[in-house]
């Protein structure tokens, strides 16, 4: 990443601790992570033996959820180096090293903003005003620290699972005492195994006091304390005490109990997931890319991915300009690096600002950290910007300022980051009659004109329709574990005649409410199928009428006005003024022909 000289640079492989289970694939039992950094991951394990698991040069899938954001972060890597202990015996601990190389979806980003932020947290509490003054000047810039006045508000604060390590300040010996043992009375509670200290994962207590009390000493003995501190304290002992304190609660942990559990619950998750499309595999041949007109689009997507050219993608709503803004990304030379996605009609002009481009502390309120932005987290890879019709002009010239020389300034900011980001944008209008409207600068449109690739809808390319309809039939069938056994006859003509407004997302939600609706080896038929698609099959059918029916010319032309009358009624719910209104006519003549053609009871 390049900089101006006066800006630090993002810190992108300082390792920091991470004490969470970890789920791979291959499996790995009782696997546990032990440090993290945008790059790579440190794990334990306690295989079986050491032919278990991936070996050195080899790839796994892992899963793995992030602390205080409860984020679930999936990612491929390859082993760079493990370890087996020369003694084999049960609880042998194994340790690898894994660097990443592909993250699903936004998990980069989501790991990456986490690392950013990502401080320990430390509790003290009875600290007295000198013992306060201590611990801030050895502890603040390095951890996070939350005093606690009383018992029951320490309570509260370990519900939030976010304390690695706890202070409890003794210079009344009684009453510290007294909380460490009701802690370790609590601890021993949540760990009903019997498994002692390596099962705990509540935080590491350190006591510090003026004096030593023997029943300190039985305390250490048993585990229930990790350290005492004397006071004053040394600040650079005190740091030490309790970073070690918090990197010891990640590896005294039960690490086979829970193993299986997890793993399983991983199978699920993936169950749950979207598919995505397959690592290699020929994009064409992915359903909804087989029909001629979707092989053109991906002729253009081939020759635009591999370069740093911006994209504008142009097409209905649910056409799939995500999905193909995935496809360049992952067939970019960018594919190892983040994928930003941000729907610019979802927030205000301010916080689309500031999610863009990040903002310092103290820049409106609310903003009680500095924010990085989307385009620094992206640094490197791809920002995708859907609707980008919605912004306002002032915004349209700051990013602008990032496509024409790659300068991000944080919102309350002075320094600017420069960054390396690909941008791909998507409208669902077209963005020249935006220009000419003057609802979109032209100097933006140019920049990002320059390949622009138009998506067509789902009634454009009937021969996706089915390919798609099967496709999440399967899809639904595993996730929502279902066995409908396919598609009717009547069903996929009824697909195929529908004019799918909303294209494919709205042909995946039809085909989720018909696989939902169905039973046991059923198949899907016209009656699992949404209403409006039956209303508007009907439509097409009864227009089939008017067109071949007998009949002289005056007959026919009759029953056509009233099938258009008809369907202007149902369409505004029976009002005749909104009817007349869509059909450009005088209300009072539209009556007198709806009375005509007998559809009084449509009139309100």
């Amino acid at each position: 990443m390049t900089v101006t000289q006066d800006t630090p640079t993002l810190p992108r492989s300082e390792r920091k601790p991470l004490y969470v289970q970890v789920v791979t694939q291959p499996a790995l039992q009782g696997c546990w992570a032990v440090n993290i950094s945008e790059t790579g991951i440190g794990l334990i394990a306690t295989p079986s033996g050491p032919a278990e698991g991936p070996r050195e040069g080899q790839e796994l899938d892992m899963a793995f959820t992030l602390p205080e954001s409860r984020a679930r972060i999936r990612v491929r890597g390859v082993v760079r180096w493990r370890h087996d202990p020369e003694d084999q015996d049960d609880g042998a601990v194994t340790a690898l090293g894994v660097s990443f190389h592909g993250f699903e979806g936004s998990d980069g980003v989501t790991l990456k903003r986490y690392l950013l932020n990502h401080q320990l947290y430390v509790a003290a509490v009875y600290a007295e005003e000198t013992e306060l003054r201590g611990l801030r000047e050895a502890l603040e810039s390095h951890v996070r620290l939350r005093f606690v006045p009383t018992p029951e508000d320490l309570d509260t604060l370990l519900g939030r699972g976010d304390i690695s390590a706890l202070l409890v300040c003794g210079r009344d010996e009684a009453r510290a005492i007294a909380l460490v043992e009701r802690l370790a009375s609590r601890r021993a509670e949540a760990d009903p195994t019997g498994a002692g200290p390596a099962s705990d994962l509540s935080p590491r207590i350190l006591y510090c006091a003026p004096a030593v009390p023997s029943r300190l000493v039985e305390l250490f003995n048993q585990g229930k304390i990790f350290r005492a501190l004397v006071p004053p304290f040394e600040p650079v002992e005190l740091r030490q005490a309790v970073l070690q304190a918090s990197r010891e609660l990640g590896l005294r942990t039960e690490q086979r109990r829970a193993a299986l559990e997890l793993e399983r619950n991983l199978l699920r998750e993936r169950a749950r997931e979207a598919p995505r499309l397959s690592p290699g595999a020929d994009v064409t041949e992915e359903p909804g890319f087989r029909s001629p007109v979707m092989r053109q689009v991906m002729d253009m997507v081939r020759v635009a991915a591999p370069h740093r050219v911006a994209v504008l993608l142009q097409g209905e709503t649910g056409t799939g300009k995500e999905v193909l803004a995935r496809v360049i990304h992952r067939l970019s030379g960018r594919s190892n690096q983040p994928l930003v996605v941000q729907d610019c009609g979802a927030l205000t002009e301010t916080l689309l600002e500031s999610e863009l481009f990040g903002h310092v502390k103290g820049a409106f309120t609310g903003a009680v950290a500095d924010h990085p932005g989307l385009f620094v987290l992206a640094d490197g890879g791809t920002i995708f910007l859907d609707e980008i019709e919605n912004t306002t002009p002032n915004l349209q010239s700051k990013l602008l300022r990032v496509l024409e020389s790659g300068d991000v300034r944080p919102v309350g900011g002075t320094q600017i980051r420069r960054v390396d980001v690909r941008i791909i944008a998507a409208s669902n209008r077209d963005l020249a009659e935006e220009v000419r409207a003057g609802r979109f600068r032209s100097d933006l449109f140019y920049r990002l004109n320059s390949f622009t690739i138009d998506l067509p809808p789902l009634r454009e390319r009937p021969e996706d329709i089915l390919d798609l309809a099967r496709y999440f039939l399967g899809h639904f069938n595993r996730t929502l574990r279902r066995s409908a056994s396919g598609l009717s006859g009547e069903a996929e003509q009824l697909l195929l005649s529908a004019k799918w407004p909303g294209n494919v997302r709205e042909l995946r939600n039809c085909i989720e409410r018909a696989v939902l609706l169905s039973g046991d080896e059923e198949l899907i038929t016209r009656r699992h199928l949404p209403p409006a698609l039956l209303h508007h099959a009907e439509s097409a059918s009864r227009q089939m009428v008017r067109v071949s029916g007998a009949g002289s010319l005056r007959d026919r032309l009759e029953q056509l006005e009233k099938e258009i009358i008809r369907e202007a009624l149902e369409r505004h719910g029976g009002v005749v003024r909104r009817a007349a209104a869509a059909l450009e006519m005088d209300p009072v003549t539209l009556g007198r022909r709806v009375r005509r053609h007998g559809l009084l009871d449509k009139e309100q």
